[in-house]
């Protein structure tokens, strides 16, 4: 398997998650410095929240299933202070 297909096999693991809020990624190329750049859709493309999701969520399945992984990076992330930042409406 190379790497983007261990990249995506890890994103597999957790976007059940991820949609179920709404949301997922997708791969926009991984460097050759193996940073992965990554585009955060749907919810998580405008969740104040996306820095946590993809901190304590992405990057951990990513690095823990891809270790020679030297970094993520959201090419759209939302900041939380953005006056245009929308929670995602999920209920459960």
């Amino acid at each position: 398997m190379d790497l983007l297909q261990r990249v995506e096999s890890a994103l597999d693991s957790i976007r059940p998650y991820l949609e179920a809020d709404g949301g997922n990624v997708s791969v926009e190329e991984i460097t050759p410095e193996n940073i992965v750049k990554l585009r955060l859709l749907g919810a998580c493309g405008s969740c104040p929240m996306s820095l946590m999701t993809l901190k304590a969520g992405i990057e951990q399945a990513i690095k823990r299933a891809v270790p020679e992984i030297e970094g993520i990076e959201a090419v759209n992330l939302t900041d939380m202070d953005d006056p245009n930042a929308v929670m995602p409406n999920v209920s459960r």
